[in-house]
Order: C-alpha cells, then sequence, then structure tokens
C-alpha cells in the first residue's frame, strides 16, 4: 500500500476529525501553504505531517504564534533542527512551569473552598 503524495482538504479534514475552516485557519495563519490549482488547495505530505504538529502543539498546549515559530526556525536556518530542538524544550519548560503554577492554584482554591464549605456547614448547624 502507497501513501498519497496529495490530498485535498476534504480529505485531511476527515481524517484528522476537523472543519475544513479549521484547516483554512491554519493556512490563514501560514502554518500550512498548500499549492493550488485554480481555487482548489493541494496539500502535499509535508503540509499533512505539519497539521498532525499542529494538533500536537495545541494538545500540548502551545499557541500557534509558537507552533509557527518553532516551523519558521526549522524553515530558516540552516542547523533549524537543533535550533528548533532547543526552542521546543524551554517551551515545554515553561509550559511545565505554567501548568505547575496552575495546579497549585487549583489547590490553594480548593482549600477555600473547602474551609468556605465548612463554615457554611457550622452555620446551618446553629438553625436546627
Amino acid at each position: 500500500m502507497t501513501e498519497q503524495t496529495t490530498y485535498s482538504i476534504s480529505e485531511l479534514a476527515a481524517e484528522f476529525d476537523l472543519t475544513t475552516r479549521s484547516i483554512r485557519f491554519y493556512e490563514d495563519h501560514q502554518l500550512l501553504k498548500p499549492t493550488r490549482r485554480g481555487q482548489t488547495r493541494i496539500y502535499s505530505r509535508q503540509d499533512r505531517v505539519q497539521l498532525k504538529l499542529i494538533l500536537r502543539g495545541k494538545r500540548l498546549g502551545f499557541s500557534l504564534i509558537e507552533i509557527k515559530e518553532l516551523f519558521d526556525l526549522w524553515d530558516t536556518t540552516k542547523g533549524g533542527s537543533q535550533k528548533q530542538l532547543a526552542l521546543l524544550n524551554a517551551k515545554i519548560e515553561e509550559r511545565k512551569l505554567a501548568l505547575e503554577q496552575q495546579q497549585n492554584d487549583i489547590n490553594m482554591l480548593r482549600i477555600e473552598l473547602e474551609n468556605a464549605q465548612q463554615r457554611c456547614l457550622e452555620a446551618l448547624k446553629e438553625f436546627d
């Protein structure tokens, strides 16, 4: 079985369970650069891989700007791979720190809610 060399927007949308509008949105942000045949977009294997990486980056919490920065670094530098990996590593570390802070904030909020609930239950007992 040979892998396709080109894809239509509807084929990619179906494969990745996206709307065609989402794919055009990524194209508008220069994350995908399909060729054109008249009004028809023709996506390459590289575009398919890029789309897969965009979706993975979004799942990891990266913004489209950060994803584009990584793509641009790969495209414009001779040593893109090493620089791209170093930048990705730094962004992952930033994301982990942000998640840790969010987790700490959630834990503090939970404690505050538990305290408020306890005060509320104690006040309700006074009505009995």
